[in-house]
Formats: C-alpha cells, sequence, structure tokens
C-alpha cells in the first residue's frame, strides 16, 4: 500500500510541475486566504498578550476611584456642568475612613505635558508628572531599578524629591548615576533619589516618561480649584477584590453625600477592566478578519475543485491508459486527492509562514512581543487538508469513475 502510495506522490508532484503557471496560481490564492487568516490571528494573540503584561503589573486585586468623565455641553445655550472632582479633602477621608484589608494611595495628574531640564540635557514636553505618596508604586505595580521610594516624612513635608522613568535617566543622565542629583520641573529643582525600572511601551504608550513627586509638592505647584485625585486600593488578594469594591463604593458615596436613589458621583476603574475592553475590541476585529480569510480560503478551494476538474479532463486518455494497464479505482482516486492535498499544503506552508511573519510585522509596529502562534499554524494546516480533500474529492471520484474504454478514445 505505502508504496502505491509513494507512486501515486510522485505522480502528483509531476503533474503539478507539468503545469507550473496554473499550480502557481493555485497555491498562492491557497496561501493569501491562509496568509490572511494565520497573520490576522498572530497579530491579535501579540496585541492580546502586550496589553495582558501591561496591565497585569498593575495587579489583579487593584481598583481606582476616580472623577466621572467632566463632560460640558450645551442643549438650548444652557450650560450643563459634568461632574464635581474628587477633593483632597474626601481623598483623605476615604483612606481614614476604609478598613478592609488592602493598600491605600492617592495620587493625581500634575502635568502631562512638562519638560524636565538637567544641565544642558533637556527632555521633550511629553513628560508624565504625577502627584503620589509612598505606597503608589506597589500598588500600581512600579519596580525601582536602583534608589529608593519617598518615605512618609518626605510625602507629608512636601520635599523636593522625584523618582524618574529610565527613559528621562538615559534623557537627562547619559553617563552618570542620576540619583543624589538635581533636575528641573518647569525650573522648579528636584532631587533624584530612585529610577524606575523600564517598563517598555503599549498601544504607543510609553511607561517610562513619568517623574514622580511628593502628593503635597505636587498641590504646591500643580494643583487648583478643579483638581481631581484617584484613590488607589489594592486589596489583600484578588478573592477578596469584589469586597473591597462594594465596600469602597459604600463609603465613597457616604463622603461623597450621594442620594440613596441617586448613581455614583465617581467612578470606579478595576485595574484589569481596561485591558479586558481592549482584548473584547481586539476580539470582534478577529473574528470578522477570520470570516474574512475563511472566505478567502473558500474561494480557494473553489478555484482549485475547477482547476483539478480540468486536470482530469485534460487527462482523460492518461488515466485510460492506467486503467486499462490494470489500475483500481481507488488508485486513481488516491492520485488525484494527493495531488490536490499537495497543493494545498504547498499554499498553506506559504501563507502560514507570510502570515506569521505579516503578523509579527504588525507586533513590531505596535511594540508588542513576538510569537510564535502554534495554535493558528495548526488550525492552517488542518484547514489546508481540509480544503484539499474538500475540493479534491469531486475531481478524483469523476477520475475514477471513467470507463477505460471512452477514456482511451478521447480526443
Amino acid at each position: 500500500m505505502s508504496s502505491f502510495i509513494k507512486q501515486n506522490t510522485i505522480i502528483s508532484l509531476k503533474a503539478i510541475k507539468g503545469q507550473k503557471l496554473r499550480s502557481s496560481l493555485t497555491v498562492l490564492i491557497i496561501a493569501f486566504g491562509i496568509m490572511a487568516l494565520v497573520g490576522i490571528l498572530t497579530a491579535t494573540d501579540a496585541l492580546k498578550a502586550s496589553i495582558s503584561d501591561q496591565f497585569s503589573s498593575m495587579g489583579a486585586n487593584s481598583f481606582t476611584i476616580e472623577q466621572l468623565p467632566n463632560t460640558r455641553i450645551r442643549r438650548g445655550g444652557e450650560r450643563i456642568e459634568g461632574s464635581r472632582p474628587i477633593s483632597i479633602k474626601e481623598a483623605s477621608q476615604f483612606i481614614s475612613r476604609f478598613d478592609h484589608p488592602s493598600i491605600l494611595s492617592v495620587s493625581f495628574r500634575a502635568n502631562s505635558s512638562a519638560i524636565a531640564k538637567r544641565k544642558d540635557y533637556e527632555t521633550n514636553p511629553n513628560i508624565q508628572v504625577t502627584g503620589s505618596d509612598e505606597n503608589y508604586l506597589s500598588v500600581k505595580g512600579y519596580d525601582l531599578e536602583y534608589g529608593r521610594n519617598f518615605t512618609h516624612t518626605e510625602v507629608e513635608q512636601g520635599r523636593h524629591v522625584c523618582i524618574i522613568g529610565s527613559e528621562i535617566k538615559e534623557k537627562l543622565f547619559p553617563n552618570s548615576q542620576a540619583t543624589g542629583n538635581e533636575i528641573k520641573i518647569e525650573n522648579v529643582k528636584y532631587e533624584v533619589v530612585g529610577v524606575l525600572k523600564e517598563k517598555g511601551s503599549s498601544m504607543g504608550f510609553s511607561g517610562d516618561r513619568n517623574i514622580f513627586i511628593p502628593l503635597k509638592t505636587a498641590r504646591m505647584y500643580f494643583a487648583s480649584g478643579y483638581t481631581s485625585f484617584d484613590i488607589h486600593v489594592m486589596s489583600s488578594s484578588p478573592v477578596e477584590m469584589e469586597v473591597a469594591v462594594q465596600e469602597a463604593m459604600g463609603t465613597m458615596r457616604i463622603i461623597r453625600k450621594d442620594d440613596l436613589k441617586s448613581p455614583e458621583s465617581f467612578r470606579i476603574r478595576r485595574s484589569d477592566s481596561l485591558s479586558q475592553r481592549l482584548i473584547e475590541n481586539i476580539q470582534v476585529v478577529t473574528i470578522v478578519a477570520s470570516i474574512i480569510g475563511i472566505i478567502t480560503l473558500f474561494g480557494a478551494a473553489i478555484g482549485l475543485m475547477n482547476i483539478m476538474l480540468v486536470s482530469v479532463t485534460e487527462r482523460t486518455r492518461e488515466i485510460g491508459v492506467r486503467k486499462a494497464l490494470g489500475a483500481k479505482a481507488s488508485i486513481i482516486l488516491q492520485q488525484f486527492l494527493i495531488e490536490a492535498l499537495t497543493i494545498c499544503l504547498l499554499g498553506g506552508f506559504v501563507g502560514i509562514l507570510f502570515g506569521v511573519g505579516a503578523g509579527n510585522a504588525v507586533t513590531v509596529l505596535t511594540e508588542a512581543p513576538f510569537v510564535i502562534p502554534w495554535t493558528w499554524i495548526s488550525l492552517g494546516i488542518i484547514l489546508c487538508l481540509f480544503t484539499g480533500v474538500i475540493a479534491g474529492f469531486y475531481p478524483a471520484k469523476k477520475a475514477s469513475s471513467l470507463d477505460p474504454i471512452d477514456a482511451l478514445r478521447y480526443e
């Protein structure tokens, strides 16, 4: 049996080689369908991995209490105010009242387009300055490359100290140690006490352009009557997360004096909520793109079937000769099935190769990690085999059913 398969494989390869242009075009059509499918799935897998990596550092058991989006619209000339900000007094009250086992931190975004300077060195105006306390780094998942965190005294007294991101360190201290030296932020001097580990970028946003200064210091230079403070809560364990969220919501409603019948005047954003929304959006795109890829592959299968039917017609006399010499119908069926499967597998391997390359090219642009999607590669091979069997069976069956006498008479 194995010798027949080997012989039929050789005959199939010769037949494919004999029709180079037609076979190449069919291979390319199948390759395009597989490339579209595998490429899109590879890119989305890499993006999901990137999102998960970026947000997992925040912890699966943390959440933030923050101001509702402060939109203002005009309706008939009437000005409608958005939600009121969370004041430092309300944030302090929450810290003192919330008794669920957890780590608490308060921060606010002081400046999103600051410039940091040191001697002749200067950053671009894209530095994020955040006022924070001594718990902020642990709650938000930041690690220090070297140096130290703020002390409680520095936060309480509003000392002029700062912790900088790795990109800022490279910009302002390319050949020297950063800690113990001073930098200027908006013409105010701060001593660098710590440098953060590199976090990299995700979705175009860098995590290495941050500067953290003590909360009280930030309030002196950047806060106004409209400043809203964020409260960060890291529960003792992921199991206690839901309980902590509910307790935090109840405590904050009391502090904000929210009416029982009214919705919350603030929002709670879980560390995993944004990543889940992004992944869900990516999954929708994945489904749509996969359908397009499958439709393309279906079109390729129809094209392959037509080409195989043409091949059967062109080789009618050959089939007649083989059957006259004793070849069974099953051998003829096997030959044409192998030919269809060979074309599909060639197209599949080419498509997988280019699909993985194209998918990871997208990840390079978004700075996501390189992935080898073994699941999708396996799926691509299975789809190729399935396509080859479906597209090749009817032509193969037709070839095996030919009457040898009629086939020999065919001109």
